[in-house]
This record gives structure tokens, sequence and C-alpha cells, in this order.
């Protein structure tokens, strides 16, 4: 594998960990939070770097519905990401402590409230559509050339019990509440173990990618009936 490739996935490694922590706020601490803000945002501009060919690619060629899918979802988390350092800047009371910003707090409260779920929701879509390339480069980085019809069907299992995981971790959290701003505060259970929310968070996670992963599937199946080709999933 090349070089290139090898730093691409240690940054979209990275930049989910973060993600994971991030979701956590009160848990990891405000201080952490920001820290890590920064770093994530940062991750995610070398993301973009990484993967200019992408941005010099936007005006060619032809839109699928399936391209232009991925290419919505790739805009939603750029905005997602700017309303997030945005207001990120202007609660900040470490970091960012020394811009003098007054007022609007309470705007930026449900700005960064509204881009954290959404994002982490978009995030989740992209990782979704993008999960045969990652399979892909998995096995060409294990030296795997044929997949195995056992390992598939475990790793299928696998992601539906996460899924029902997502779907129980997504009620009980009540994040559709954050979404639609039917709250504009946030729960934490502080007594809830840190892993333990991960956990959730990785389900939830799950779910909104398998359903993005089978949807570009759909959507990849409907473009080449349309060309006239045989798929075999």
């Amino acid at each position: 594998m090349r070089p290139k490739a090898i730093v691409k996935i240690i940054v979209d490694l990275a930049m989910t960990v973060l993600l994971f922590c991030l979701m956590a706020y009160l848990l990891v601490g405000e201080t952490a939070h920001e820290w890590l803000g920064v770093a994530l945002f940062c991750l995610f501009i070398i993301h973009h770097i990484l993967n200019w060919n992408w941005h010099r690619n936007l005006v060619k060629g032809r839109y699928t519905l399936l391209r232009i899918v991925q290419t919505v979802i790739n805009t939603l988390i750029l905005l997602s990401m700017i309303g997030l350092m945005i207001s990120g800047i202007i609660l900040s009371r470490e970091v960012f402590d020394f811009l003098p910003i007054s007022g609007g707090m309470g705007f930026a409260r449900t700005l960064h409230m509204l881009a954290s779920y959404w994002g982490f929701l978009f995030m989740s879509l992209h990782l979704g559509l993008h999960w045969s390339m990652i399979v892909a480069m998995i096995r060409k980085t294990a030296g795997t050339k044929t997949p195995s019809a056992v390992r598939t069907w475990l790793l299928r299992i696998l992601m539906l019990l996460l899924a029902a995981f997502g779907v129980y971790a997504f009620i009980k959290n009540d994040i559709a509440s954050y979404m639609l701003l039917r709250t504009h505060f946030v729960f934490f259970d502080m007594e809830q173990p840190l892993v333990l929310f991960f956990l959730e968070y990785l389900g939830m996670m799950g779910l909104w990618a398998a359903i993005a992963y089978y949807i570009g599937k759909l959507l990849g199946y409907y473009r080449k009936r349309g060309e006239g080709k045989k798929v075999e999933y």
C-alpha cells in the first residue's frame, strides 16, 4: 500500500476516535473538548488536502444519483464542521478565550448542538457510502485477495446486531430531540461509564453507516442496470 493511502487511513481513524470523544463533552471535560475539537478540525483540513482530487473532479464527469448523494453529504459535513468551528470559537472559555468576542452565546449553543448531532449523522453516512472502498483497502493491507463467505456473513450479522443496538441507543438517548431542537440542552448521565457511552455511539454510527451502505448499493444497482450491465452482490 502506498504511503499516502496509509496516511489517509490513519487520519480517518484518528478523526473517528476524536468524534466519539467530542460527543462525550462533559464526560471528557470542557478544556479537553475544546482542544480535541481543534485537533479534529485540523485533521479535517488534512483529510481534504489528501483527497484534493475529489475537489478537482467536482465539475468533471456525469453526475449519477449515487454521486449526487455523496456530494450532498460531503457538502453537509463541510457545513457542519464550519458551524462547529464558528460556534466553538464563540463558546470557547480556554483555547480561544483571548479573542474579543461578546454576545451570541445562545445562538452559538444552538448551532453547536445542531452541527454536532447532524454532523455525526452525516459523517456516519459518509463512512457507510465508502465502506466498500475501506474494506478493499483493509484486504489489500492484509494481503487477502479472495473474500471469505464465512467472514462476510459473520460481518453482516455483527453489523445487524450493531445497528439494532444503535436503534436502542438512539431512542434511549433521545437524540431526535437534539436534532429537531425539541430541547436546547443535552442531558448526560454522569454515572454512565465512558466505555458504555462510546459503545452506544458506535452502535448509532453503525446504524447510519449500514443504512448508507445499502442505499449506496441500491443506487449503484439501478445505475448499472440502466447501463445494461449485470450486477452481482
